[in-house]
């Protein structure tokens, strides 16, 4: 009987304070307008204070194990993606692992920039299907306002803070992670970085002073690759898996910018009632943005709905992944 990795529980998080376009226009020139037309996002959600994404999965999993009546020393693995670390090391799903009680946990982080909630979703499926993990927590979430310049109006209106977190388990009913095509590129790694601050670029006070601490990224060639790629990648799994537009319930996109989701849902042949969207609430969240989508149309989603979840992320990196919802 072949065993598959089942979403059994959902939750995410956002912090309280909010950063519209109406405040963004006092801090850079721009329109909510043009912010609106040329991403669709309408506010943002920052992480305030002394705190790393660490805070954001906390909340999230604390919330998901009350749901669940679960007790965390029941957690085999946390796999953490993020790009906003709290520290280089030790990994934050460690520091996640000791703040929620998951004592009899191990864990590790995951990065692959805006992909990097789908690869650790295909990740902690394959640890789920050979049977070596009864229950993995997969987390998204990154504090992108630690790695934003907001004097850059390119990058600063587009990034927010925020993520969630799933509850893998064992099904024989045919539920789950069903299929993953992942790829990577590393020659896109030009096009969207940040300079300075890993091992080959040490911080320093020229590092600093040049803002190469902050998110770079060369919009209009990092949005070309974006469209054709994401789109493609879904349609294929769609087609690699015999699945017409009627099939899929619904396209679970990276929410990156409202142009690139709707030509991946175009691609696919969706109408737009079946696409998640809630870019205008929370922004780019990098690694929180599919867990976020999942946990607010939770109550939407019936057993046995055919979910696509696609990304696209600095590197590059992008993948879909096709789930067949057990909840």
């Amino acid at each position: 009987m072949k065993i598959t990795a089942a979403i059994t529980a959902v939750e995410a998080w956002v912090p309280k304070d909010v950063l519209t376009n109406q405040d963004l226009e006092k801090m850079i020139d721009t329109t909510d307008a043009w912010i609106t037309e040329r991403t669709g996002i309408k506010e943002r959600h920052i992480l305030k204070g002394p705190y790393g994404p660490s805070e954001i999965a906390v909340n999230a999993i604390n919330q998901l194990l009350k749901n669940e009546n679960l007790d965390p020393l029941e957690i085999d693995l946390v796999i953490f993606a993020t790009t906003t670390p709290d520290m280089v090391f030790p990994a934050t799903a460690n520091v996640v692992t000791d703040r929620i009680g998951a004592k009899n946990a191990w864990g590790f982080d995951l990065q692959a920039a805006c992909s990097g909630f789908i690869y650790a979703l295909t990740v902690g499926a394959q640890f789920i299907e050979t049977g070596f993990c009864k229950k993995v927590i997969v987390v998204g979430a990154d504090k992108m306002s630690s790695i934003i310049d907001y004097e850059d109006r390119n990058t600063c209106i587009i990034f927010g803070d925020g993520g969630g977190a799933v509850l893998l388990e064992p099904n024989t009913e045919g539920y789950g992670v069903l299929d993953s095509i992942l790829h990577s590129d590393g020659a896109g790694r030009e096009f969207l970085h940040m300079k300075a601050g890993g091992s080959a670029k040490p911080a320093s006070e020229e590092t600093v002073k040049a803002k190469e601490h902050f998110v770079y990224q060369e919009g209009k060639t990092v949005f070309k690759f974006a469209v054709t790629n994401m789109a493609e990648v879904a349609a294929r799994i769609m087609e690699k898996n015999h699945l017409t537009a009627d099939d899929v319930a619904w396209l679970v996109p990276h929410q990156a910018n409202k142009r690139i989701i709707d030509a991946t849902a175009q691609r696919m042949g969706l109408d737009e009632n079946k696409v998640m969207l809630n870019i205008q609430k929370y922004g780019n969240t990098t690694s929180g943005t599919i867990p976020l989508c999942l946990w607010e149309w939770k109550d939407r989603l019936k057993k046995g709905d055919n979910l696509i979840l696609a990304s696209f992320g600095g590197g590059f990196t992008w993948g879909a992944v096709y789930v067949k919802w057990a909840i």
